[in-house]
């Protein structure tokens, strides 16, 4: 056998492994996981939800930031339906649970404060940690900021968080008072 037949031989296995490669770094490549490139808000997230069902999942609270920032140019009351539909969609599309959807529409649009779930009363559990109660509350008023205020121009809705920020804050103080005076 001369060489070039040799060569002939052995460039057929190496052509079908090297195109294997090529195929098998191609199926492994993540999809490119850019953010939004429009600032209109419904068109963001059209270009999101592309991205998210094309295997970005890992990407959606950059693409929820992103899109509030969107948001926070062209602030208007319909910008709290289009969030709405959008986490609607998140958890038709298995993104997100229903219960996740709700916090993080409850976070930003509305004003109660999902770090209150539960008994926020209660001697043995919220007093030992309300410094910590307290940071998440202040975390989250400032995320209705955005959303309530700089998104969807909601001043009402705000200024009611915070109303109810500040009473929430004077009963925990009353509350965890009479269970250190027991």
């Amino acid at each position: 056998m001369n060489i070039r037949q040799t060569i002939v031989q052995l460039a057929g296995p190496a052509t079908v492994i090297a195109i294997g490669v090529i195929l098998a770094s191609c199926a492994t490549t993540p999809p490119p996981c850019n953010g939004p490139t429009t600032t209109n808000l419904n068109a963001a997230i059209d270009q999101v939800q592309t991205s998210l069902a094309n295997g970005c999942e890992a990407e959606f609270d950059r693409y929820f930031d992103d899109l509030l920032t969107i948001a926070e140019g062209d602030p208007k009351p319909e910008n709290k339906r289009a969030f709405s539909e959008f986490l609607v969609w998140s958890n038709d599309q298995g993104l997100l649970s229903r219960r996740q959807a709700e916090r993080y529409y409850n976070r930003y649009f509305n004003v109660k404060f999902m770090a209150l779930e539960g008994d926020f009363n209660n001697c043995s559990h919220t007093c030992p940690r309300r410094d910590k109660v307290y940071r998440d509350m202040e975390r989250e008023l400032n995320a209705k900021e955005r959303g309530l205020l700089k998104v969807s121009l909601d001043n009402d809705g705000y200024y009611r968080a915070n109303e109810l920020y500040q009473e929430v804050e004077l009963v925990l103080e009353a509350t965890c008072t009479a269970c250190a005076a027991k």
